[in-house]
């Protein structure tokens, strides 16, 4: 029996069934797939930044599914309050007294449409949630399920009536990704049949007090000091760039080290290796930094933040 066997020898077949489930939803893109249920074992959170139609909900809806989760979905609109998100006291007139009403927030899986349609208000009804697992309404601090997990959209910020993502609220993401257009023969088969909602027909592989289990096992991957001295000369090259005016914060590193022991476990192994993190570095930090502006006074695009993300690490020396 091997090391990672011995280890993960219960886990690592309901990853994969885990995997393969989803990834029936969402023909194609594995690799879209496989940061998302990174972002999940991880314990993070992800922000899909892509036009609509491109099948953001259907990857919402079969991660619940496989992880036999409540999923909530709310569609953020300028008009959305924080009460319509975390919940509210209402009167109770015939007990006297006030009763709170839970939120759309406490689910396992919240897909928040459209997040950057909302008021900077609303956005931040989400930072504690995020980052604590927990909302306070009306002085009353209140844990969400466990596990929980936040599949944020994103339009583009060249569409209308968006408000820009605060640093604050980019930072609580683990990952960032773009699912993008289906291939070609996926595309055709979907005109033929018709139908779209394939993530109704995923099944449900393991249920969340397992899916907490295996949250867990990712901290049981193990990565070698070298890979994190790598990762550290990334993230300290990211704040020294002349190109970038802020770089990758240690949440940042944390995040990716984080990540970097999930694709791990998702690949099958109890130990990272070098890619894990070359690879993940663009999701993991592009949207945590904030490229120089330009002369002309227009701000840089989604692009160059990649690409200043991705000139970095190619100058950085991959431990041997």
């Amino acid at each position: 029996m091997t090391a990672v066997a011995a280890l993960f020898g219960e886990e690592l077949p309901l990853i994969k069934k885990m995997r393969q489930a989803v990834e029936g939803a969402l023909e194609g893109k594995h690799e879209a797939v496989e940061l998302a249920l990174a972002a999940l074992l991880a314990r993070g959170h992800l922000l899909i930044e892509d036009v609509p139609g491109v099948g953001k909900t259907t990857l919402a809806r079969a991660l619940a599914h496989a992880v036999g989760g409540e999923l909530r979905r709310v569609q953020f609109t300028s008009d959305l309050l924080p009460s319509d998100v975390v919940g509210v006291s209402v009167y109770d007139q015939r007990n006297a007294e006030f009763v709170l009403r839970h939120g759309p927030i406490f689910a396992n899986v919240l897909l928040a449409d459209e997040i950057n349609r909302a008021s900077p208000r609303t956005q931040s009804a989400l930072l504690e949630a995020m980052n604590e697992a927990q909302v306070s309404i009306d002085g009353q601090t209140i844990p969400l399920p466990d596990p929980f997990f936040v599949i944020a959209t994103q339009n583009p910020q060249d569409f209308a009536g968006t408000f820009p993502l605060p640093e604050s609220q980019l930072d609580r993401f683990i990952l960032r990704v773009r699912i993008g257009y289906p291939p070609p023969h996926v595309e055709m088969r979907l005109l033929l049949e018709g139908n779209s909602d394939t993530a109704r027909n995923v099944p449900v592989v393991l249920d969340p007090s397992h899916l907490v289990a295996l949250q867990r096992q990712v901290d049981r991957v193990a990565i070698d000091n070298s890979l994190l001295s790598y990762l550290h000369l990334i993230i300290h090259a990211t704040r020294t760039s002349s190109a970038l005016s802020l770089g990758a914060s240690t949440r940042g590193a944390m995040a990716l080290s984080k990540a970097a022991r999930a694709r791990a476990l998702l690949r099958g192994r109890g130990y990272c290796i070098a890619d894990d993190i070359h690879d993940l570095a663009v999701p993991v930090l592009a949207h945590r930094i904030r490229v120089a502006a330009h002369d002309g006074g227009f701000a840089p695009s989604r692009d160059e933040a990649e690409d200043a993300v991705r000139n970095i690490v190619a100058r950085i020396p991959v431990p041997l």
